[in-house]
């Protein structure tokens, strides 16, 4: 079993999360993919942002939705980090060309706040067939309701279930909504034989966010499908001590 290494909002650890830089860096260390979140700015276009305000990563305040993609092109992104001065946030289509001509899978994160506008499946629907990225891609969500809404218009899509409590039988849960992984806040994988009972049901498991390299060892002994780290160089490294035993 090979661990894919996601690398969360980018290589967060090493540049500002989901910029073009962040994603850049994940490339660059050989990262096998990426996991990023997205929002409609107030002029429609789908951006690449964790938060529903610019407030903490930004050098502006307010809503995302407040403001046009024109707008927010004028606010630092560089999250305070003088090096990266003058980062701008990214667009959902940038992100996607960056990222095409090389294989990483990327995990789009649609935030869990409200059911996701029909502008924003469309958008997604859109962005999927004119970058050709229809099998790289994985749709995660806190919402399960949302992502069901979006395999609506995308029957094709890679779901991944985001979760943080302490649910009982996840795997079988995911399996009858039709839910490719299980996205779980890697406390959750002490349920014993989480990942054996999921892969008997055909589901993948991508856990969140594992940083100590003592839980990224422990999590790809498991056999875990892939971790999303802020630090895939370390991760990798972990991985091919691993492999390499």
């Amino acid at each position: 079993m090979h661990t894919k290494i996601w690398a969360h909002r980018g290589f967060s650890s090493e540049a500002p999360e989901n910029t073009l830089s962040a994603f850049k860096k994940a490339i660059d260390c050989g990262a096998d993919g990426i996991e990023l979140d997205v929002h409609l700015s107030g002029s429609g276009e789908v951006v690449v942002l964790h938060d529903e305000r610019i407030d903490r990563t930004s050098s502006g305040t307010g809503l995302v939705t407040d403001f046009t993609l024109d707008e927010l092109r004028r606010f630092d992104f560089s999250y305070k980090r003088n090096e990266f001065a003058g980062e701008r946030i990214p667009t959902l289509a940038e992100v996607y060309a960056l990222i095409a001509p090389s294989k990483l899978t990327i995990n789009v994160e649609l935030k869990a706040g409200a059911l996701p506008e029909p502008e924003m499946i469309a958008s997604l629907a859109r962005l999927e067939r004119e970058y050709g990225m229809a099998d790289r891609l994985v749709y995660s969500s806190f919402n399960h309701y949302s992502l069901l809404m979006l395999k609506e218009a995308l029957p094709h899509a890679k779901l991944g279930l985001l979760y943080s409590c302490g649910f009982a039988y996840p795997w079988k849960y995911a399996r009858e909504i039709g839910a490719d992984a299980l996205h779980p806040m890697q406390q959750n994988l002490m349920i014993p034989d989480y990942v054996t009972e999921s892969h008997s049901l055909g589901v993948k498991v991508h856990p969140w966010t594992v940083d100590d390299p003592a839980d990224m060892e422990k999590l790809i002994r498991l056999g875990c499908d892939a971790i999303i780290t802020n630090k895939p160089a370390l991760a990798m490294e972990v991985r091919a001590k691993v492999e390499n035993e």
